[in-house]
């Protein structure tokens, strides 16, 4: 049964290479433009930003191993008002970009509901995805560029956007990070970083321990190598938005006479409270690019439990000095470091019975500097596109951003 199973997803995931194959250059028409050409003609400012009546601004910063990153600022609500509090850093998680914060109305988007509420609102865009794929030597064609996982995003792309937003600023910053947002902010806490720029933290569907998570795909997916196979097949980028990526997702939809809503509820929970009007606006930005070395890494912490280094088999003893990769202990966070986070009952990715490992890490924590707030009837994207959570999840996040 489990050779049949295996069988089954290696063949369509031979498809989906295949469709990859062929849509490959018309991604974005990739690195044919300047970075500067890009964030001025079809940008996150000016296609989502601005046409809500809000002012933002273009940056760039490039990480100490090259790679250039897009960030987006908005330094006034849109009635105009300057921003009168502090920076707010968002990082995106894994298939996104910062357009994630800004898909619904102002009212119920929480890059808008931030700068309204006075904050000076910083959204970067991980390396890979449509508005960051520069490099000082390096073109998204070369396997090289792709040679990184969440790690690099830890130690490269986090610090530099946090110590680019602190220097442009000169004030420590509040971080909200979702899904994979969580995980590169644990890694740092965990080994003491980015403590003299960070205020505090708010991790909504955390990522830590992944060994229970519930999602059918993604655990198969990683019981199965399936990753792997990708990677020795000669692909290093994973790319799930082309054309032809869209056209299959869309004959499986078909198929199975589904809404294609109920995929994405397939591989993370049964989302409550997603407006369906605004699933366009989404599938015209998401999903975006990662790195195939970045989905072994996360298979193997599903695998194992562990929130580890990259394993790289018998050549540990030559990256690490000893045979297993080194583990980050998420009880090592400072216990008067200030986090808030948020957890749902109905989420695939972020299980529950995980978080709860998660939160026994940081049972020492001291009370009056720890939030957890649980919504049972979250999945994984409620906590980015539900129509109620800013009554439910971002007005408690603000007031924990004003108390800190």
């Amino acid at each position: 049964m489990a050779s049949k199973v295996r069988f089954s997803l290696i063949s369509i995931l031979l498809i989906c290479i295949t469709a990859l194959a062929q849509g490959r250059k018309s991604l974005y028409t990739r690195n044919d433009f300047s970075a500067n050409s890009l964030v001025t003609n079809d940008g996150i400012c000016k296609t989502l930003v601005e046409t809500q009546g809000y002012k933002c601004e273009e940056h760039t910063v490039t990480t100490n191993d090259g790679y250039i990153l897009s960030l987006q600022r908005i330094p006034t609500g849109r009635s105009g008002k300057k921003a009168d509090k502090p920076p707010v850093l968002l990082q995106h998680g894994l298939f996104c970009d910062a357009a994630i914060w800004l898909f619904d109305s102002p009212e119920e988007s929480l890059g808008f509901i931030l700068a309204d509420s006075g904050f000076d609102v910083w959204l970067v865009n991980g390396r890979g995805t449509k508005y960051s794929t520069g490099h000082t030597s390096l073109t998204t064609y070369d396997m090289a560029y792709w040679d990184w996982s969440w790690e690099e995003l830890a130690n490269y792309d986090l610090p530099a956007s946090v110590e680019y937003v602190f220097n442009h600023t000169g004030q420590k910053i509040h971080y909200a990070g979702h899904s994979q947002g969580t995980l590169v902010a644990f890694v740092n806490l965990s080994q003491g970083k980015l403590l003299n720029r960070l205020r505090s933290a708010a991790l909504l569907s955390p990522i830590a321990h992944m060994n229970q998570l519930a999602s059918p795909p993604t655990k198969l997916a990683a019981q199965f190598f399936l990753a792997n196979d990708v990677y020795w097949l000669g692909l290093r980028e994973f790319i799930p938005h082309t054309n032809n990526v869209a056209k299959f997702v869309g004959g499986i939809c078909f198929t199975l006479n589904q809404p294609c809503l109920n995929l994405i509820t397939f591989f993370t929970g049964p989302n409550c409270c997603i407006n369906s009007s605004r699933l366009d606006v989404y599938v015209d930005h998401e999903p975006q690019p990662t790195a195939t070395k970045n989905l072994i890494h996360l298979s193997q912490m599903i695998r194992t439990g562990q929130i580890a280094k990259y394993d790289y088999g018998l050549r540990n003893i030559l990256h690490y000095g000893q045979l297993v990769p080194p583990t980050y202990d998420m009880t090592k966070i400072p216990e008067e470091f200030p986090l808030f986070i948020s957890y749902g009952g109905k989420d695939y990715l972020s299980d529950v019975q995980d978080v709860k490992i998660l939160l026994n890490d940081l049972r020492n924590h001291d009370a009056n500097k720890l939030v957890v707030l649980y919504k049972d009837e979250y999945a994984h994207v409620d906590f980015i596109m539900a129509i109620d959570a800013k009554q439910v999840l971002y007005d408690p996040m603000i007031a924990f951003y004003n108390s800190n």
